[in-house]
């Protein structure tokens, strides 16, 4: 362009203004310039407090652990640094496309939901994102009879690997509120023991679940709580159980048959029922002892549970694994947001310990099912 404007003009020519224009001009520009280039004084159409201290810029905010525990009893498991280049504020490796975190496992299911095994996430980037949407979690077990002797191990591991550094609210219902131990929480939680009637057959425990849990999201639940995690209490917490497993609707890969053919899985095969599955039918077998979600679809899902239960009794029929059979049923149609690996949900005294699983984070308590069951 400069040379094109040279060719245009010829020779320059060069201007000079009167010593008294050029007098005039410096004046404006000094004076003008104090006003626009003077930090110490607001240019025209800003408030000074309106979002930022006089002379001192807000570009960036300076994020610390301290500020989490505010809110959390405990800062992060590892700790983060804040850079002002960084959009996040987190500093984190870097995800590589072409060089998949797991080759061993399937890592994402048909619809595209996340299947969460060790080494899938990464849980500093899942607490920042947890932590601004300042999410309660709530945490239901059933003490029902004799189970009560298992609820002391459930919430002491339960404080120790559960949700650490949010709030959480456990919901114990049992019909023995005297049996409920005294176990010393975290900042942020607390116990709420929930009477309901006990049951003469353990299957009428686990069947009066899903109508328990449908009439407490409506009455408490949606007030209180933003995730509900629906857990088994002849269990215990071995390793971390975090913000990883959150998401509208998650369901666990029962361990016995993770690794089988559709085929081979414990449906419920009888066409009476209204849990049937066909052969030729299924995704994944799903374990009963650990599954939620949002208090809003957890509700959907015990409420559809509960009344294809009432459809079968009416009938006469009672599916072959109770409430677990309705579970496959409802995430066979309702194809769950997230699914938690057999990491989340493992018997090592049956199945051991395989290479595959590199945590062992839920565990089953050994037991003797017909003493409990039988009490």
């Amino acid at each position: 362009m400069a040379e094109l404007l040279r060719t245009r003009a010829g020779k320059p020519k060069c201007c000079s203004l009167p010593p008294v224009a050029a007098l005039l001009v410096l004046l404006v520009l000094v004076v003008f310039g104090a006003g626009v280039l003077s930090p110490g004084i607001p240019m025209l159409g800003t408030r000074q407090g309106a979002g930022e201290a006089a002379g001192k810029p807000t570009s960036r905010q300076v994020v610390t652990s301290s500020r989490y525990s505010a809110s959390f009893s405990n800062p992060p498991s590892s700790t983060l640094r804040y850079l002002p280049s960084s959009p996040s504020g987190m500093v984190h490796p870097q995800p590589k496309v072409l060089r998949p975190s797991r080759k061993d496992v399937l890592v994402l299911t048909p619809w595209l939901a996340p299947i969460i095994w060790e080494g899938t996430f990464n849980i500093d980037i899942l607490n920042e994102k947890f932590r601004l949407q300042n999410a309660t979690i709530g945490l239901t077990v059933f003490a029902i009879r004799k189970y009560v002797v298992f609820l002391k191990l459930f919430l002491e591991t339960a404080e120790e690997h559960f949700m650490v550094g949010y709030r959480v609210n456990y919901y114990v219902f049992t019909d023995r509120p005297a049996d409920v131990p005294r176990v010393r929480l975290r900042e942020g939680r607390r116990l709420v023991v929930l009477e309901v009637p006990g049951a003469a057959r353990w299957q009428e425990v686990s069947m009066r679940r899903m109508a328990t849990l449908a009439r407490f999201c409506a009455q408490r639940f949606l007030r209180e709580v933003d995730f509900l995690v629906c857990a088994d209490v002849d269990m215990r917490f071995r390793d971390h159980v975090g913000v990883e497993i959150l998401s509208p609707l998650f369901g666990t890969l029962h361990p016995g048959f993770y690794g089988a053919a559709r085929e081979a899985f414990t449906y419920e095969r009888r066409p009476q029922s209204r849990a049937h599955i066909p052969r030729d039918q299924g995704d994944f077998y799903y374990m009963g002892a650990f599954f939620g979600g949002s208090v809003s679809e957890v509700q959907r899902l015990t409420t559809a549970c509960h009344q294809a239960m009432m459809a079968d009794w009416a009938n006469g029929i009672e599916a072959v694994w109770h409430d677990e059979s309705h579970l496959n049923r409802y995430l066979l149609d309702h194809k769950p947001t997230k699914v938690l690996s057999p990491e989340y949900s493992w018997d090592e005294q049956l199945l051991g310990w395989p290479a595959v699983l590199k945590k062992l984070r839920y565990v089953a308590v050994p037991k003797n099912h017909r003493e409990i069951r039988g009490r």
